[in-house]
């Protein structure tokens, strides 16, 4: 997945989160997300990233909906 791809998706996975936008690993994300550095949202037992959340946060612009 690109960054651009992501943008343009409602939610992603921690572990995507965390690579993409911050170069971790997928336990390092998961911490990161635990101390809330990564917003979250939960779902049942899923945790998913809300993508508009962390573009808000890294000062980027979400095309969620959109077409990458």
């Amino acid at each position: 997945m690109t960054v651009d791809e992501a943008l343009s998706r409602p939610t992603i996975s921690v572990p995507d989160a965390g690579a993409l936008f911050f170069g971790l690993k997928r336990q390092g994300a998961y911490e990161a997300a635990k101390r809330g550095d990564i917003p979250t949202i939960k779902l049942g037992r899923r945790m998913v990233v809300p993508v508009v959340a962390l573009a808000e946060k890294l000062g980027l612009k979400a095309r969620v909906g959109e077409a990458a």
